[in-house]
């Protein structure tokens, strides 16, 4: 099931580095210098230490296993060859994932560190760092609906892609992040007609928070509801990816827990309209989940009472899991209560007289100021809670180990006499940063 580049990691070859043993430190200098290999032990249950690596040695010729990214390869092979060295490419062994490189460039970029922070993607999984930078952003503009609020941090994002202010231009790459939750919040702002609060220069294009609460409870709800069903799509497609279909169809975080969801909805649609037909095909759904679940269950702890625990945990938390997307509305009104608290304190203020028509403009000013500020916080931090509590836990159930590149300013190689067993090893003490920068081009 191949993937395109933007939703996979990047593409790992099993390697062995091949040297003459009386130019091992040149080769290894040259290795160390392109940043392109992931030394890793040959023998798994080996004890030695964090910063060796063991090379095979027969007769003259020394190796190294590890992981480099495919495009690297060819570069890496012609760049020892100069120093008598040889890269070959190996089968990858059976059980046993590459470690995880993400490209870092395209569209998905910017939204590369929502992912990081959570956790390193297994290699095998599909990449979500496109869904989850547009589910947070518009999560994001959902609680921060305000079109000057909304304009003044795309304005913020602009001003980041330019470098300035110098202390933050490091984090230049994530502007258009910042730009696109800017933009969110500016259409949100324009559905609800609120900018610096309802002062009525944008129509309301759907709806007054303040004057609708129930139904924007309503739609966040609903939207969370859609948000947790795409995650279960993609985490159906990691297990398929990382297990097989057997694994997809019974994981809880896959086509079972798939069905179990949509059929508890269906059944409340049903409900809700009266339906006899959707009852019946969400009871159906709802149940094949239950019962698919429960086998997946099973399977992983051979115990009854487990599997029953498991899965009630699992159907808890998908109930309570949607509830949460509540907060959306909830911190959405929030938003729009204080924008109407300042905007009331600004009419009143002026129209009391043109001697406190400073004051209300510094009202005004600061108010806004600190709804900007306050809500901006309070928004980022809950969509990145519900991005990792509720998506993330289902996409991802297992984390991936990053791609370090093997890289040294300093090298030592010590070995014994001339070693007579052909599985005589030498070792390379590794010194200096255990991570640095490789781009797989």
């Amino acid at each position: 099931m191949a993937l395109p580049e933007a939703l996979a990691a990047v593409r790992m070859d099993r390697v062995a580095v091949v040297a003459p043993t009386d130019r091992l430190a040149e080769v290894l200098g040259a290795l160390s210098d392109a940043g392109a290999v992931q030394v890793e032990r040959l023998d798994p249950q080996a004890t030695i230490p964090d910063a060796q690596a063991t090379a095979f040695v027969r007769g003259a010729v020394s190796a190294y296993v590890g992981w480099s990214p495919h495009v690297a390869v060819d570069g890496l092979r012609a760049r020892l060859a100069a120093s008598g060295g040889a890269v070959v490419r190996l089968a990858p062994p059976r059980g046993v994932d590459p470690p995880t490189l993400v490209s870092r460039t395209g569209p998905a970029h910017a939204f590369q560190p929502l992912v990081d922070t959570y956790a390193t993607m297994p290699y095998a999984d599909v990449n979500p760092a496109l869904f989850a930078g547009l589910a947070y952003v518009v999560m994001f503009g959902m609680m921060f609906g305000d079109v000057a609020h909304g304009l003044l941090l795309v304005a913020g994002g602009v001003l980041l892609a330019s470098g300035r202010p110098r202390a933050l231009a490091r984090l230049a790459h994530l502007a258009p992040f910042v730009v696109g939750a800017g933009l969110a919040a500016a259409l949100f702002g324009w559905a609800y007609g609120e900018a610096f609060g309802p002062t009525h220069l944008v129509p309301a294009l759907w709806m007054a928070p303040l004057d609708h609460p129930t139904t924007l409870l309503a739609v966040a709800v609903a939207a969370g509801g859609g948000l947790l069903a795409l995650a279960y799509a993609l985490g159906t497609v990691n297990r398929w990816r990382e297990g097989g279909p057997g694994r997809a169809v019974l994981a809880t975080a896959g086509v079972a827990g798939a069905l179990l969801y949509l059929g508890l909805a269906v059944v409340g649609l049903g409900l809700y309209e009266h339906a006899a037909v959707a009852l019946v095909a969400g009871a159906t759904m709802a149940a094949s989940g239950l019962s698919l679940g429960f086998l997946g269950c099973y399977a992983r702890g051979g115990a009854v009472a487990q599997a029953v625990i498991e899965l009630f945990d699992s159907v808890l938390r998908m109930g309570t899991n949607t509830v949460s997307f509540a907060r959306l509305a909830a911190f959405g009104l929030t938003h729009a209560a204080l924008g109407q608290v300042v905007w009331s304190g600004t009419t009143g203020l002026w129209h009391r007289g043109a001697v406190l028509w400073v004051v209300a403009g510094a009202v005004f000013v600061v108010g806004n100021a600190v709804a900007f500020a306050l809500e901006g916080l309070v928004a980022g931090v809950q969509a990145l809670r519900l991005e990792y509590y509720e998506l993330f836990s289902r996409i991802f159930v297992t984390e991936g180990r990053p791609f370090r590149p093997w890289r040294s300013p300093a090298v030592s190689v010590s070995s014994s006499s001339p070693p007579v067993d052909p599985k005589a090893s030498i070792t390379l003490r590794l010194e200096g940063p255990k991570e640095a920068p490789c781009s797989p081009g």
